[in-house]
């Protein structure tokens, strides 16, 4: 017999009905009963149990929808998009059939989660520009004066990052809670033993078995040569030790041979390119397709790279690209030690956002600087292990000049983009909640005043808000550019507003920013809500003139694209801007710091990183003036 327990927590429902004027606030939470079914494991105890994901109500989102652009666009093009919302929301307009097929369809007991596999294959299977720069995404790690060699620092990853993959495969890792509420843990089959295959108009994803002996193996890349390095030997998993010997091979090896034919440049193409490629490297040698299946079922990656980038935004740059060719940039999860011993990670962004590989890095930074993952026995006691494997794969001519297209179109979509870091070292979190404001609030209204000083307007802005606690829940968005915000950021360039009045309208718009950002949590946000019921449009009847409006098109591109994941163990963390006239900002809120990292096609990342630093610096100095004043000693 299975053990279950149930548990009740409050969820939100979706059967309001609101009107056009109605506040823009999600309906009232119901009581949800999560069932706890031990026979899943520990990790994915809560998974048949957690609610699924919840369609708006269509009233909702179109009020949503016009609150948020109502500042945005001039007041007669404002006028028209609402004559549009209330004519497509109305019961002669084609919302209310939409609304009721998308209704229908997450109302399918077939069906877990109704933006799913749409939302995976527009956003990112059938995403066609190459997945570096544009999916992929890095954290840095904090260094770590421990290791003398780059081959110690992998080795002691490596080991800590085995033990994370253990409590997934065996599913004995504890589940993530957001507010006390299970979420969603699908996505963690996802991490190991995985990859991303390039194909024809739309990619796909392979999982492989993690229980295979074949596939129990790390593919280490050195010189751009490709190495299979088994970490478990007869059914032992390798030591640190043991696997750090291995490691120093694999770099005495590749460094004697020199650089190697750069395989996995190949994975830096565009993705309808990078498909004819993979057919080309299949057929250019009989023992091919093995050797890739080698490379595409190998638990992750580590890369050993010759370089030692030292400043912040140089470690930004190795860790979120590289030279485009030391790299496999099609799997999941690539673990990089310089040879200055610098570390770091780069996502495969598809069949995972960014929490899971923050869990990942997280838990393999503490458990190392806390001396909390079992090292094994020392190199004294190591085994006579063979060689790694280096994967050697016939090149034919055509295959040569794929490896040199890749290499070239990858230096110029690189040369594109700039890349700046501002590491703010003033205050972090602590500060903010003396300030009585949500640290995430205040630094959303930061890029709102940093970008408003730089351009003398505002533009529409995406924060990534996390639905995990549905079933196979990815993201919604929270748009940041609220009215509120904009409120503020003209009241703060304004000498003739006091203080008091700059404070308010700065807490009314941090307010409606956690009020936003909570609503999109539950899945009460517009932009999926839209995104499916456009998805549901007859292709043989005229699309809605919804969808057309100008406006619609300008208020969902998002200028600028932001996201937050927190560790005190990262010292950097980053992707890329979403749209060619954008930035793209990841940033970090720790106790005492704060860390931007923003990248753009040249569109001054220094100077919209300075001014963020600038609007963080002048927020702090407005709200100070309300803090009580200490008493001089």
């Amino acid at each position: 017999m299975s053990k279950t327990k149930t548990q009740t927590i409050a969820r939100p429902f979706s059967s309001s009905r609101l009107s056009l004027n109605a506040a823009a606030s999600a309906p009232k939470p119901d009581e949800h009963v999560y069932v706890e079914d031990w026979s899943a494991g520990k990790m994915l105890r809560f998974q048949e149990s957690l609610p699924k994901l919840p369609v708006p109500p269509l009233e909702l989102s179109a009020q949503r929808y016009l609150k948020s652009v109502s500042h945005l666009v001039p007041k007669d093009q404002l006028e028209k998009t609402t004559e549009i919302v209330k004519k497509f929301i109305s019961s002669s307009g084609e919302g209310p059939e939409l609304q009721k097929k998308l209704v229908a369809k997450a109302s399918d007991p077939k069906v877990k989660n109704w933006v799913y596999d749409w939302w995976n294959s527009a956003a990112y299977m059938a995403y066609r520009d190459p997945v570096v720069p544009y999916v992929s995404y890095f954290y840095g790690h904090k260094d770590d004066s421990r290791y003398a060699s780059p081959e110690a620092k992998a080795a002691a990853i490596s080991t800590a990052v085995l033990s994370f993959k253990t409590l997934v495969d065996t599913k004995q890792l504890e589940p993530d809670f957001m507010r006390k509420k299970p979420m969603c843990m699908d996505s963690f089959k996802w991490m190991f033993n995985a990859s991303r295959v390039a194909a024809p108009g739309e990619d796909y994803s392979v999982k492989f078995s993690p229980e295979n002996p074949e596939h129990q193996t790390i593919l280490v890349i050195r010189k751009n040569r490709l190495y299979i390095l088994p970490h478990e030997v007869d059914g032992k998993q390798l030591t640190t030790a043991e696997l750090e010997i291995q490691f120093a091979k694999i770099i005495k090896d590749a460094d004697a041979k020199g650089p190697g034919a750069a395989i996995g440049a190949l994975s830096s193409a565009n993705r309808d390119d990078g498909a004819v490629y993979r057919e080309h490297l299949i057929s250019a040698g009989p023992n091919n397709k093995a050797l890739l299946e080698k490379m595409e079922s190998s638990s992750f990656v580590v890369a050993l790279d010759d370089a030692a980038p030292d400043s912040h935004t140089e470690r930004a740059h190795q860790f979120w690209h590289g030279d485009g060719q030391n790299r496999f940039y099609d799997k999941p999860c690539q673990f990089i030690v310089c040879d200055n011993k610098v570390s770091g990670f780069m996502g495969e962004h598809s069949m995972m956002d960014g929490t899971p590989t923050c869990t990942l890095n997280d838990y393999v930074c503490d458990v190392l600087v806390q001396n909390k993952v079992d090292h094994g026995a020392p190199a004294s006691a190591a085994r006579a292990l063979a060689d790694p494997q280096e994967l050697e794969f016939d090149v034919s001519e055509q295959l040569a000049a794929d490896i040199e297209a890749s290499k070239k179109a990858f230096t110029e979509v690189i040369g594109l983009h700039e890349l700046d870091v501002n590491a703010y070292q003033k205050y972090g979190k602590e500060q903010v909640k003396k300030f009585k404001v949500s640290p995430d609030a205040w630094v959303q209204l930061s890029f709102q005043l940093a970008y408003y000083r730089k351009y003398g307007y505002v533009r529409p802005t995406y924060e990534s808000a996390t639905t995990r606690q549905y079933q196979l829940g990815r993201t919604e968005v929270c748009r940041s550019c609220t009215p509120e915000a904009f409120a503020f950021v003209n009241a703060m360039e304004d000498a003739s507003v006091d203080n008091a009045k700059k404070i308010a309208l700065a807490r009314a718009a941090t307010n409606a920013h956690a009020a936003y950002i909570n609503s999109a949590t539950q899945g009460f946000g517009c932009d999926r809500h839209f995104f499916g019921l456009k998805n549901l449009v007859d292709k043989s009847k005229p699309t809605p003139e919804f969808f057309t409006d100008p406006t619609f098109g300008f208020s969902s591109t998002w200028i600028m694209s932001t996201s937050q994941l927190s560790s005190e163990y990262f010292n950097a963390y980053g992707w890329s801007q979403v749209t060619d006239e954008g930035y793209g900002i990841a940033y970090m809120i720790n106790k005492n710091s704060l860390q931007f990292n923003v990248v753009s096609k040249k569109k001054d990342s220094p100077g919209m990183a300075n001014q963020i630093g600038k609007a963080l610096d002048d927020m702090a100095a407005l709200f100070s003036t309300e803090l009580p004043v200490k008493a001089k000693l």
